[in-house]
């Protein structure tokens, strides 16, 4: 029989519930705030833990990401995250919060009813706490390129594109490489070493469909292959989770398009 449940050490169990702390004025929390974050110490042998802390929010600001700063400021220094600019640009900050994908500079706590409950992206080897281990999905990334490859010799200004070219790279430069889409998708999760994923694809497309670059035949060449390109069966959850409101469902469609385009 097939053992679907997770090993007894890399199931979470609860953690410490830390007490509420008082607000500026050392009274209790006006506006309490349940927040639940997902603890793992890869030194200890503890195993992961959820972890239990009580905010005021009158004394905070009102993304998750600032609620995260909080607890590691003034309750639990030990708590391990990744973040940046705190706008939407970097990436850093991608986590699961309250069961989407999504970056915590971005959330507002005031979006989520009861408590928050905060993990790392999903299907990831986690580093520490909320810091998955990212070096394969950056490894794809750099497998597929992403830069511009020409024949022709540079010219003297820069490579110029009219607006209509340049029009089809919106909806594709503006990933951030957060890996909320990746880490959403299924396929990605069954075959991460051999399935590309939505973000390393949708970058791939931007270079393919780059009217300035000379290479689009060896981008193909590169995808050509039964799990790097075509694992995606298309669900959206890429989509529906990506922080930029960008499509990369889509832009797979579209080199699969290309694929048969070219054997005609």
């Amino acid at each position: 029989m097939v053992q679907l449940r997770l090993p007894k050490e890399s199931r979470v169990k609860p953690g410490k519930t830390w007490p509420a702390g008082k607000s500026t004025e050392g009274k209790s929390p006006k506006r309490p705030k349940r927040v639940r974050v997902y603890r793992y110490d890869p030194e200890s042998d503890t195993g992961p833990r959820l972890d239990s802390y009580t905010i005021d929010t009158t004394s905070c600001g009102p993304m998750v990401l600032d609620a995260l700063i909080k607890i590691k400021n003034e309750v639990d220094p030990t708590l391990t995250f990744r973040r940046s600019c705190r706008e939407g640009v970097c990436g850093s900050c991608a986590m699961n919060i309250g069961g989407t994908n999504t970056l915590a500079c971005t959330k507002a706590m005031s979006d989520i009813s009861g408590s928050i409950n905060i993990y790392p992206l999903p299907h990831m080897p986690v580093v520490k706490d909320l810091v998955p281990d990212l070096t394969q999905f950056y490894a794809q990334y750099a497998s597929i390129n992403p830069y511009l490859k020409t024949k022709t010799a540079t010219p003297a200004a820069e490579w110029r594109q009219s607006p209509e070219e340049r029009a089809k790279l919106d909806g594709l430069y503006e990933c951030i490489l957060c890996a909320c889409c990746s880490t959403a998708c299924p396929s990605y999760w069954w075959n991460p070493e051999r399935f590309l994923g939505p973000a390393a694809l949708l970058q791939a497309y931007r270079w393919i469909v780059d009217s300035r670059d000379e290479a689009t035949g060896e981008r193909l060449d590169n995808l050509e292959d039964p799990f790097r390109l075509y694992r995606c069966h298309t669900i959206m959850n890429c989509a529906d989770v990506c922080p930029k409101g960008l499509n990369p469902s889509k832009a797979i469609a579209e080199i699969k398009q290309l694929m048969v385009k070219r054997t005609l």
